[in-house]
């Protein structure tokens, strides 16, 4: 390719021809390349509509599935809450799926100890159960010191997230209540 051939395959070259496309935004902007880039959900097989997981407002989402792998996320023009809006957490929801930092096992680190294991998921969840349940033995108080009952533990206790939706949350509280602990909160009210 010659210069004078580069020059004139230039955008500001064909720009600046008489009676040519003097603002960019015709032939002027266009190339080889531009005829071949197409939009990426034109790929997808079929879209899901789904609700962003980050926070408690509910925005409505549109997910563009290829072979069971996500090609895009944007917001719901469908949805009454977000009208097809995203926030920039939103738009990142496919990192949080599938982005290359996202863990996939459970990583435990023993007390005093400097390196991460895997677990599995059932031999975490037991953990977890056998902590609460001697935690919740060793420090429950039937009655205060005047009588008074309490049937209840300080020992522990939750923060509920706004990515969980209502009816998570209202579970989560259930739990808890039904453990006996006091602290119950929820990320979205503080």
């Amino acid at each position: 390719m010659g210069l004078r051939t580069l020059i004139r395959s230039w955008p500001v070259a064909r720009q600046l021809r008489p009676g040519g496309d003097h603002l960019g935004l015709g032939a002027a902007a266009r190339s080889a390349r531009t005829d071949d880039v197409h939009p990426r959900t034109e790929d997808a097989d079929r879209v899901v509509p789904s609700v962003c997981p980050f926070c408690a407002v509910g925005c409505g989402q549109r997910i563009y599935v290829k072979g069971e792998e996500i090609l895009h996320i944007e917001g719901d023009p469908d949805s009454p809450l977000s009208r097809g809006r995203l926030c920039p957490r939103g738009s990142s929801t496919k990192d949080l799926v599938s982005g290359p930092a996202r863990a996939t096992t459970v990583r435990y680190r023993r007390p005093h100890g400097s390196d991460w294991e895997d677990l599995s998921l059932e031999r975490a969840m037991d953990m977890i159960a056998d902590r609460i349940i001697a935690s919740r033995a060793a420090h429950w108080r039937d009655t205060d010191d005047d009588g008074v009952p309490l049937n209840h533990t300080l020992a522990f206790g939750t923060l509920g997230g706004a990515a969980c939706d209502n009816e998570e949350n209202y579970l989560i509280k259930k739990l808890f209540t039904a453990l006996g602990a006091l602290q119950i909160e929820n990320q979205a009210r503080i």
